[in-house]
């Protein structure tokens, strides 16, 4: 493949349906892009016929799926090749123009410049820019955020549907790609894998673009989808992180606090509906053996929450990558 001067980020564009758009979107790439890798996800518009043939930019690779493996599945094949690439970003574009190419270069500076391991852009940043959100996609992003806050440990992080991204490529050795969602769980289902790596996520804001092609994601319709995988990963990342790879204060805060708490809630929400039942209002002894585990229950788990929200990674891991794969 044929490359600028000195070029230092690659770009991964999956592509479904996107032949009317593509060509616009490759055209709109910087020169700060050194490689191009068209994923056809066995479009049914053959996208990657449409631009071997109609694109001249050298830049450009097409990798092509015999069968449709999803958003995810495209993007980890973008990025399995990107591997054997000497760019030092790697940046996931969408194929239907809803993503600014002009933001490339913003998106990766924290990369290159040895700040963060993983960059995504945030459309919620700026008041001016929700304002332009349409509601039902505005309230499914909110309640998609906090499921991926709560699974992944990046507290501070919103907007995880957010395709536009950058890692990078020293992180897609330690990725197990086997492992990651393929579908429209990748972006959330990633922060979890980077987490477990230690890695250090940043946030670009950017403004949303909604166009005369629609995302084809319908954030109310994933809340229960998203729920039943980010669930998942929550329950692995307590297991990994505060029981098998190390055991602290809040590790016992976890042991004390839940087990009280829903001792107090099962216990009160019996004896409550006894007395429903019976016309007989309960004890205080009742009441206080029902209320006092609920209270410091909550109070456990508050502190735990506390030393979690604390515990986001803070330093970039690829430098040690980096180091260890030159073989120092």
């Amino acid at each position: 493949m044929n490359t600028t001067s000195n070029p230092r980020i690659a770009v991964v564009i999956p592509c479904f349906r996107v032949s009317a758009q593509i060509l616009g979107v490759i055209e709109r790439i910087g020169p700060e892009v050194g490689w191009i890798l068209v994923v056809d996800d066995a479009c049914p518009e053959h996208t990657g016929d449409v631009v071997e043939q109609r694109c001249c930019d050298p830049r450009v690779t097409v990798l092509r799926h015999p069968q449709n493996l999803g958003v995810g599945g495209a993007v980890m094949t973008g990025y399995l090749a990107a591997q054997s690439l000497p760019a030092e970003a790697v940046v996931k574009l969408d194929g239907d123009g809803q993503m600014d190419p002009a933001l490339i270069s913003r998106l990766a500076n924290p990369l290159l410049q040895g700040r963060a391991d993983y960059v995504k852009g945030n459309r919620f940043y700026r008041v001016a820019d929700v304002s332009g959100m349409p509601t039902v996609r505005l309230l499914g992003n909110g309640v998609l955020s906090f499921l991926t806050k709560l699974s992944s440990g990046y507290w501070q992080l919103f907007d995880p549907t957010n395709g536009f991204t950058a890692i990078h490529r020293s992180l897609l050795t330690e990725l197990n790609f086997e492992r990651i969602a393929k579908r429209y769980f990748f972006e959330s289902d990633l922060l979890y894998h980077l987490n477990q790596l230690r890695a250090v996520v940043a946030e670009m804001p950017m403004s949303a673009s909604y166009a005369d092609e629609p995302s084809s994601l319908r954030p109310m319709r994933m809340v229960v989808p998203f729920l039943r995988g980010n669930i998942r990963n929550f329950c692995r990342r307590l297991i990994y992180s505060y029981f098998l790879r190390g055991f602290s204060a809040a590790s016992m805060e976890l042991l004390i606090g839940f087990p009280l708490l829903l001792f107090g809630l099962v216990f009160g929400a019996w004896h409550w509906w006894g007395s429903v039942v019976r016309h007989a209002p309960a004890t205080a002894g009742t009441v206080m053996l029902a209320a006092l585990p609920i209270i410091l229950g909550t109070q456990f788990l508050l502190s735990w929450l506390n030393f979690d929200v604390a515990a986001e990674p803070r330093y970039p891991v690829h430098p040690a990558l980096d180091d260890r794969l030159r073989g120092k």
